[in-house]
Parts: C-alpha cells; sequence; structure tokens
C-alpha cells in the first residue's frame, strides 16, 4: 500500500499550549480521507504542518514518503491546497489567476482549470472578487487541481456555502477523483455528507488522533447495543454509554464478538460513529484547551 501522508510523533505547541500531539498517522494513496472533530481539535494544524504552511515542535511529517512539502519544493509540487476562505485575489481576473498559477507551478495544466471553470460557467474575465461565494470555491479547486497533484488538501471548503453550492462543489470534486489518480484529505463538520463520499475516516478531539483507518472496517468493528440499564458493561472498548428509564444504549468496539445476553447489537452509521467519540471526549477535555487552541486550529 502506498502512503499519502506519514505522520510520526508529529506535534505542535503554542506556548505551554498543544494544539496536536503525538501524532502517528499513515493514510493510504488513491483514498478519499475524512477529517473530523469539534472546533479547536488540531484539524487545521494537522492540515498546515501536512502541507508545510507551519513547521512541527515535535515529529515529523511527509508526503508520498518525501519530505514536509515546508522542507521539499518536490513534495509541494505533488500537493493542492483548499483553505476554508478560498483566498483569491479579489482584484485579480479569473484569467489572470490562472496565469499566475500556470507561471508558479511547472506540473499546471491550463486546459483543465479552463475546461472546468468554462463548464460551471465561471467567465474568465470576471474579477475573483466579484464572484459568489460558490464560485470563488470552485475556482480555487480548479487552481488547486490544475496543479495535477497527487494529494488535495481541502480544509473545510464549503462550510459557508448554501446547500445547493455545496452539492456542485463535491459533485466536482468526486468526478475528478473517479478521473484521476488523486488522493484527498477533507476536513468538515458535515458527516453525513463525508459519509456518501469518503472511505477512511481519522477523527480528533482535543490535540489527539482518537481513531483511524478504514470506514467500512471501524463500522464494522464497532456496534450499538441495546440492553437492560443496571447491566451496562464497562471496559475500553466501551465508547459512549447513554441510559434510558429502562434500557442503555452502549456504542463498544466490539468487532465479531457476541455481545453478553440479553443485548441487542445494531449496526452504527458514521454520524453515529463520530457523534459516540465526541462524546466521549467532552467528559475528557479540558474547556481551558479548547479555548486557547481555537485560533489556532
Amino acid at each position: 500500500m502506498t502512503t499519502a501522508v506519514s505522520a510520526s510523533g508529529l506535534g505542535k505547541r503554542y506556548g505551554a499550549v498543544w494544539a496536536l500531539r503525538d501524532c502517528d498517522l499513515e493514510l493510504p494513496a488513491g483514498r478519499v480521507i475524512a477529517l473530523v472533530g469539534p472546533n479547536g481539535a488540531g484539524k487545521t494544524t494537522l492540515l498546515q504542518l501536512a502541507s508545510g504552511l507551519m513547521r512541527p515542535t515535535t515529529g515529523s511529517v511527509a508526503l508520498f514518503d518525501e519530505l514536509a512539502p515546508a522542507e521539499s519544493s518536490r513534495a509541494l509540487a505533488q500537493l493542492g491546497y483548499v483553505a476554508q476562505d478560498h483566498p483569491l485575489y479579489p482584484r485579480f481576473r479569473v484569467r489572470d489567476l490562472l496565469h499566475l498559477g500556470r507561471a508558479l507551478n511547472g506540473r499546471w495544466d491550463q486546459r483543465v482549470a479552463e475546461r472546468r471553470l468554462a463548464d460551471l460557467g465561471i467567465p474568465l474575465d470576471r474579477l475573483a472578487g466579484r464572484l459568489s461565494g460558490g464560485q470563488q470555491a470552485q475556482v480555487a479547486l480548479a487552481l488547486a487541481l490544475a496543479k495535477r497533484p497527487r494529494l488535495l488538501i481541502l480544509d473545510e471548503p464549503v462550510a459557508s456555502l448554501d446547500p445547493l453550492a455545496r452539492r456542485e462543489f463535491m459533485q466536482t470534486l468526486m468526478a475528478t477523483v473517479v478521473q484521476e489518480d488523486l488522493t484527498v484529505l477533507l476536513s468538515s463538520h458535515n458527516v453525513a455528507e463525508l459519509e456518501r463520499v469518503c472511505d477512511h475516516l481519522v477523527l480528533i478531539t482535543a490535540g489527539r488522533v482518537q481513531l483511524a483507518g478504514d470506514i467500512d472496517a471501524l463500522l464494522d468493528s464497532h456496534k450499538l447495543l441495546i440492553g437492560p440499564r443496571a447491566e451496562v458493561p464497562d471496559g475500553p472498548e466501551v465508547v459512549h454509554v447513554e441510559r434510558a428509564d429502562r434500557h442503555a444504549h452502549v456504542v463498544a468496539r466490539i468487532g465479531a464478538a457476541h455481545p453478553m445476553p440479553g443485548w441487542e447489537p445494531r449496526t452504527l452509521s458514521l454520524e453515529d460513529l463520530v457523534l459516540a467519540y465526541l462524546r466521549r471526549s467532552q467528559t475528557r477535555t479540558r474547556p481551558a484547551h479548547d479555548a486557547a487552541v481555537a485560533a489556532h486550529s
């Protein structure tokens, strides 16, 4: 298996506060990877470390077995990045942005970029600052894809878009994934949307990776158990417990094991699984940590 992103002991500290700590990851190439977690969890920190926008305090990160982009121009050439605010030069026309991209990137594909924008009805002579939010997101994506990257990093790219613009953006993205040998690392709060397009998951809370792996395998290994309130199981395999008047709902990592007698196993959706881990983290996360790292993550 080819590894797109490899992190070993990766960490980033701001003063006494760790935004990301002890991060060990092996993300497979050719996959669409969901990065989820609450605000301030360390998601953007991880993406910026992987993309070379910041340097780690501890550990290392590699793309396709190269050094991080901050240290390797060859690795940087294989990376496309789209931030949440889709930063574009507002006084540049779209064609000027394409010209700039062509001047800065040796693998630039002008024809593909122009065709994508034409298919979306985005005029090349329009000022970037006068495009709608959805159009700006599409231009940012077109610029990133025109680099012909092997890895595309998307940090909440559709957070500010309306539902139709989000759907069009994701359709453009997935069409590209099907057509090209592309690995996508996608951060988003919309878990239901991620479940439709992603096949690998990384979940971060309080600056640490809590869960990582193929989504199908993770869902197979976790179950929702429904049983008597008075006999709730305990142990490291228990992720989250909710108690009702007579019954308890337990999310547990039990694999193929049979639950205790009297407990009914049910399958989980990705959203159920993510929420269970997020709820568990709420009882373990210090409120001061969230406030301290929110500005950096």
